[in-house]
């Protein structure tokens, strides 16, 4: 067990485009049911609670959406609930979030970071790594992440080579690879390389030092704003990641293997991957009736949905909408959003 106390930060801003009809502005991603009945972000909470407490855990989102927010969580205390009243970047969010932990837990708290719109196959085994990163955050004194042992060469997701060997568990990180081309990540994957999730765990006082030492505007920002929230955001002037600002520069990055099917779930297609399918390889949410038709992808909000004699599709019916399409444009629905009027586009 970690003599420090833990604290977990979800990062649940943004809207989700690719995620259209369904999601809209006030309606993002992760509000949506689209693993269970309930909203990701309620999925995210349950099985982040065995891990810390509610009074040891903050939300992370855009201004706009704290009331949608509170009424997913409300076992979450007001001021845990962190808006940004604009977007600068995961650097500041999450030094931000640092900031406000070691005010009340002091610079030894553990902080692990995750995002509210992932799919988890094995719960357990998640919760475990995440215990893991914490307790080897705490050991090496180090910002540890915990890279996914890849199913397949993808191209829309980053790499992170391991280094060198620790006396734990972890290992240092020998580079960060961002979205190679198919070749390359075939080659990374072959020789063992991770994939990069996103999932941190640190020592807030370790991270706020790494922060001020490799991107100095953040630090000036939290020094001037104080408990200011909107003078701090206002004052980024140049959102960045936390991965290019801090992590690719910092000597004390370590990583860790985890596989417990996680998949950042980024198109409607991807669901194929992640949810229940019946015989032919169907995934249906609503009121779907199906004859001959297999390998599709079909959301209901509303009303009734028939597919007959077809394969591959995606098809999601809301708001008087009804998007049609194969897996493979679905995957990339910014185009047609972009040649959409705008009261079609964002119609609630």
């Amino acid at each position: 067990m970690n003599a420090a106390p833990t604290w977990v930060v979800i990062l649940a801003g943004g809207i989700g485009s690719r995620f259209w009809p369904l999601s809209t502005p006030d309606r993002p991603k992760q509000f949506l049911p689209l693993l269970s009945d309930q909203p990701m972000l309620r999925d995210t909470i349950d099985r982040l609670l065995p891990v810390a407490p509610a009074s040891q855990m903050f939300v992370l989102t855009n201004a706009e959406l704290v009331a949608g927010v509170a009424r997913i969580a409300p076992e979450l205390a007001v001021d845990h609930i962190l808006a940004e009243p604009r977007p600068a970047g995961t650097t500041a969010a999450l030094a931000w979030a640092a900031s406000r932990i070691a005010k009340l837990g002091g610079r030894d708290a553990l902080m692990i970071s995750v995002h509210a719109d992932w799919a988890i196959g094995d719960v357990p085994r998640f919760q475990d790594a995440l215990r893991l990163a914490a307790s080897e955050a705490a050991r090496t004194q180090g910002l540890v992440t915990v890279g996914i042992v890849p199913t397949h060469p993808d191209t829309g997701l980053g790499y992170i080579e391991p280094g060198d060997a620790t006396t734990g568990a972890a290992r240092r990180v020998a580079r960060f690879v961002e979205k190679p081309q198919l070749a390359a990540a075939e080659a990374l994957v072959a020789g063992g390389a991770l994939w990069n999730s996103g999932i941190f765990a640190w020592p807030v006082g370790v991270f706020l030092d790494e922060v001020r030492a490799w991107c100095p505007a953040v630090s000036e920002s939290l020094d001037r704003a104080g408990d200011d929230a909107v003078a701090f955001f206002a004052s980024v002037k140049d959102p960045v990641a936390v991965d290019v600002a801090v992590l690719e520069r910092s000597a004390r990055v370590f990583v860790l293997a985890g596989s417990f099917g996680w998949s950042d779930v980024g198109t409607w297609s991807a669901l194929r991957g992640v949810r229940a399918r019946d015989a032919d390889g169907n995934v249906t949410h609503g009121r779907v009736h199906l004859r001959e038709s297999a390998n599709n992808v079909v959301h209901a909000a509303g009303a009734d949905v028939v597919l007959y004699g077809v394969q591959g599709l995606v098809v999601v019916e809301c708001a008087g909408i009804v998007l049609v399409t194969t897996e493979e444009s679905a995957r990339n629905l910014k185009p047609l959003l972009e040649s959409l009027p705008s009261e079609l586009r964002e119609r609630r």
